[in-house]
């Protein structure tokens, strides 16, 4: 490592000679410049121009096209003022003054002596300092003494009273609570919005202003009477709605202390499956869950049932009499799964009701037929005791009872319509227009060759009694008809002087019709002849011919020793389907485990001599509900065997709904393919 020596600078240097020869160049370092081939060529005047260059305070990282909603206008807007400050560096110190009310508690707490406070220094006189030196000494001296004889340390008391707080009406923290209380949390939801002060100052001008044309009203001299009566319903208005308020507050109270009553059975809903059906394939059982009972429906019979389309565990029941001389008042009762305690809405009729549907679209819209003929739709949203419609003799009322409604899409006009069915013969559209409701006969059930003398020698035709019927699931314009005489009509909305077909199903009445969810020309009858039947339709009349060529005998047949009150289709699956029997015993069956035996058969009343009257599928979960002419509703859990659905092959998607259509049907058409192979060979 070379070093250089130091230079000494004489006396009068003024160091600019710096030497001759090889001198001269160890001092001084030649440098050459350097410049790129595209840099600019300014000349000397270019250079010596000034730029001024000013510096500002704004944030380089603050946002400048931040847009925000103003409630006010109703529309997005700019901000044009952007906070500019920027933090670097930020310590939160926890240091105290030592005057302040926080440390004063702390040394109390701690009993640590207070500081003593500093004498006053006069800037005028010396005194006054010599005084506040002596001072300090005898202070000194007094700490040394008292240093060596401790002082017995007091507890202070505190003179705020209101940052005094016991210990004891504090509560744990973190306590230990039983997994039973534990719940799933509320949904949470992130909403942003401005608030500012003319902003609250409109909105409170806003309900001022409404407050006042409320409170203006049309005096008239000389009726003081009715001014009272009016400010007796204002104060009647003002209690009923906090009346309201504390009814949804009980509603919510009432949930609560429902599920920790029924806590097990929740929990056997939402987690139940049954071991057993492991080690059996071809059988099931159905475990009881809750049990819906009204003191007013004790001595009435369900009716009939229907699941809301919207909120899936609410369901509507109507309650009526099937005994012609026990006809009283009738009932429509709306059960939550949730509450089974007591029903959500409670609707009193003059008659009993004997069916009722809700519509699908519109899930407050409820349609219901009575003993006495007439029909009625209700609105649960509007808090009415009574129907908002119902026919009278002057427009159309039936003169037999009806025994099932069925709304229908919308017209052309977008008015609701809906269908009904009665004893007396008549298949009767309903519309309700406006506030009226305008009744047109579709098709009557005239029974031919036979036909009653009437005045004069006129043959008047005879009618036949319709108890049920149904609209197919893709065709809106097909619907079948079942009659007390046991025969089943394939009748539609453009032929209505007479059926498309006629089949005889059955020996006695017909309680019940339905198409299958997923192929579109099989459907099931049920009678109480003991029998549940399964049909399909012929080709010629789907393609609307009148010719009288349908299947006459039934694909399957099944005896179930019992008057069959009600069948129904599964949702999930287009090979099962259950009934209901007098003897109080519910029957599933799966066309594709077995044919000819039920797959589950089991006694579902309570008490002997209960008969079943309805039965109905949950579309979403995997329960039934059942009713009973003793006005209960039970509902049970259809064990893994019931419910089976195809299995999702590993590394494929899910299927969607048109691929599990497709295999429903699929699965059916195998079934129906070997029972017509053996039903032409036994006829040849």
């Amino acid at each position: 490592m070379s070093r250089r020596r130091p230079t000494r600078i004489r006396e009068g240097d003024d160091m600019t000679d710096i030497g001759d020869g090889t001198d001269a160049d160890d001092w001084t370092q030649t440098k050459t410049m350097e410049k790129p081939a595209d840099q600019l060529q300014l000349s000397e005047q270019d250079l010596k121009e000034e730029f001024t260059r000013i510096l500002t305070a704004n944030n380089p990282h603050a946002p400048q096209n931040i847009v925000r909603y103003s409630f006010k206008e109703k529309q997005y807007k700019q901000t044009s003022s952007v906070d500019q400050l920027a933090i670097h560096f930020s310590l939160d110190g926890n240091m105290l003054h030592r005057d302040s009310d926080e440390a004063k508690r702390q040394k109390g707490k701690l009993g640590l002596p207070e500081a003593a406070s500093e004498p006053a220094i006069s800037e005028s006189g010396e005194g006054a300092a010599e005084e506040a030196e002596g001072e300090k000494q005898e202070t000194t001296e007094e700490r040394a003494d008292d240093a060596a004889t401790p002082a017995p340390t007091e507890k202070r008391k505190l003179t705020n009273q209101f940052n005094y707080s016991e210990r004891a009406s504090q509560t744990y923290n973190n306590p230990y609570r039983e997994r039973g209380t534990a719940t799933e949390p509320p949904p949470r939801a992130t909403y942003s919005g401005n608030v500012t002060q003319w902003e609250i100052f409109d909105a409170y001008s806003e309900d001022f202003e409404k407050q006042e044309k409320s409170k203006e009203k049309k005096v008239v001299p000389g009726r003081k009477e009715e001014d009272k009566s009016r400010k007796k319903l204002t104060i009647t208005e003002t209690q009923s709605d906090d009346i309201s308020r504390v009814s949804v507050a009980s509603k919510i109270v009432e949930r609560m202390v429902n599920q920790n009553t029924y806590d097990d059975v929740a929990q056997d809903f939402r987690y139940w499956e049954d071991v057993s059906d492991d080690y059996r394939e071809q059988e099931g059982t159905l475990l009881p869950l809750w049990r819906f009972a009204h003191d007013k429906a004790k001595k009435l019979a369900v009716t009939s049932i229907c699941w809301n389309p919207k909120y899936n565990d609410l369901f509507a029941a109507s309650f009526g009499s099937y005994d012609f001389m026990k006809q009283g008042t009738g009932l429509i009762l709306f059960h939550s799964l949730k509450n089974p305690s007591y029903p959500e809405l409670v609707y009193e009729t003059d008659s009993g009701v004997m069916c009722l549907d809700v519509h699908p679209e519109h899930p407050y819209q409820i349609a219901a037929g009575f003993y006495d003929g007439s029909v009625a739709v209700f609105n649960a949203v509007e808090k009415k005791d009574g129907p908002l419609h119902r026919c009278t003799a002057k427009n159309g009322k039936h003169t037999d009872p009806v025994w099932q409604v069925r709304w229908q899409k919308d017209d052309s006009d977008n008015n609701m319509n809906f269908f009904s069915i009665s004893s007396d013969g008549r298949i009767v559209h309903w519309t309700i227009v406006k506030n009226e409701m305008i009744y047109q006969d579709v098709i009557k059930l005239v029974i031919p060759d036979v036909s009653a003398e009437g005045p004069d020698g006129i043959k008047v035709p005879t009618l036949g009694c319709g108890t049920a019927f149904d609209f197919h699931k893709q065709k809106d314009y097909l619907f079948l008809v079942g009659s007390e005489e046991g025969k089943v009509h394939v009748c539609s909305k453009a032929y209505t002087s007479h059926f498309i077909d006629s089949i005889d199903a059955h020996n006695m009445a017909v309680y019940k019709v339905a198409w299958n969810y997923y192929h579109s020309k099989l459907f099931i009858t049920c009678s109480a002849d003991w029998n549940v039947k399964i049909w399909e339709m012929s080709n010629k009349i789907d393609n609307k011919d009148n010719s009288e060529t349908s299947t006459r005998k039934a694909l399957f047949s099944f005896d179930l020793n019992n008057s069959v009150g009600d069948v129904a289709w599964a949702p999930y699956s287009s090979t099962v389907f259950a009934a209901v029997t007098a003897d109080g015993k519910v029957y599933v069956y799966d066309l594709n485990v077995n044919k000819y035996e039920p797959i589950c058969e089991q006694m579902v009343a309570q008490k002997k001599k209960t008969k079943l009257t309805h039965i109905e599928f949950n579309p979403i979960h995997p329960i039934i509900i059942v009713g009973d002419d003793r006005g209960n509703v039970t509902s049970l859990k259809l064990s893994p065997n019931l419910r089976k659905v195809p299995k999702e092959k590993k590394g494929q998607p899910p299927m969607d709904a048109a691929a599990r259509q497709q295999f429903e049907l699929n699965k059916l058409e195998k079934i129906l393919s070997m029972v017509r192979e053996s039903t032409e060979a036994n006829a040849s």
